[in-house]
């Protein structure tokens, strides 16, 4: 060694000091994973409410042009509005292909109002399982029964066919994500009228809740309470009809929002 030089040694991480670090980095991950999802949620939510609002505005505008009818909220499976087009056509059977679901919206009565295909569905679902195997899915959203989509008269339930017709239309809701489920997308989506169990399996889509339209055009985010709810909502595969459930506070606003006022109280 020449004179005067001074030699210094390396410094690096030692395995220990390297583990902490990766341990920190852990745990840091850990936090901010759950908060990055729900942001992640968040924006797909306001996505599926700002479709909604569109959606509406577009059946609001369909009546205005047809004498305050409202649009035909049936997609083939009741069959009982034959003289009007429905607002998509049947785009639910098994082996459809994509180009098919996507002419069923193209020709149905809402289209001309609506013609953006991405406000048919919400951004968190792409596929659903029917008939066994995986599809892709063009629809996530449904009408509610009560809204020229379906008389239920064996349950004293009243279909609305003309938008003037409609008390309280800020509390009565139009459309609901559902997620494409196989129980409603075919006609519309539907609950009780007296009865305290479920008829469609409620949608459990945005954390433990859905989102809905309502009849005055705006569309609001609604969180189940009752455990009840929630557990038949999750039921894999969905399936209609679920045993009775007295008390349950989620399907009185359920039942009320979609037949009025006079529901749960018969």
């Amino acid at each position: 060694m020449r004179k005067g030089v001074v030699m210094r040694a390396r410094k690096g991480f030692t395995l220990i000091e390297l583990l902490v670090v990766i341990a920190i980095i852990a745990i840091l991950m850990a936090i901010l994973m759950p908060a990055m999802s729900r942001v992640k949620e968040q924006g797909r939510r306001s996505t599926c409410l700002s479709n909604l609002r569109q959606l509406t505005l577009g059946w609001i505008m369909y009546a205005d042009e047809h004498d305050d009818m409202l649009v035909n909220g049936d997609t083939g499976e009741y069959g009982i509005h034959s003289d009007q087009t429905p607002w998509v056509l049947a785009d639910w059977r098994s082996g459809m292909t994509n180009r098919q679901k996507i002419d069923a919206i193209k020709n149905g009565a809402m289209w001309p109002y609506v013609k953006e295909l991405k406000l048919y569905k919400c951004p968190t679902v792409t596929k659903i399982v029917r008939g066994g195997t995986h599809e892709d899915i063009m629809r996530t959203y449904s009408v509610s029964d009560a809204m020229n989509c379906k008389d239920w008269s064996s349950m004293n339930a009243k279909m609305i066919k003309k938008r003037l017709e409609i008390p309280n239309p800020a509390y009565r809701m139009v459309f609901v994500d559902d997620g494409g489920t196989i129980t409603s997308a075919l006609g519309g989506w539907t609950v009780y009228v007296t009865e305290e169990r479920w008829w469609d399996p409620p949608p459990v889509r945005h954390g433990d809740g859905t989102t809905f339209s309502f009849a005055d055009g705006h569309s609001e985010y609604h969180k189940w309470k009752d455990p009840r709810t929630i557990e038949f909502g999750k039921q894999v595969p969905p399936t209609a009809f679920s045993p009775n459930q007295p008390g349950n506070e989620d399907l009185h606003w359920a039942a009320v929002a979609m037949w009025g006022k006079e529901a749960m109280h018969q």
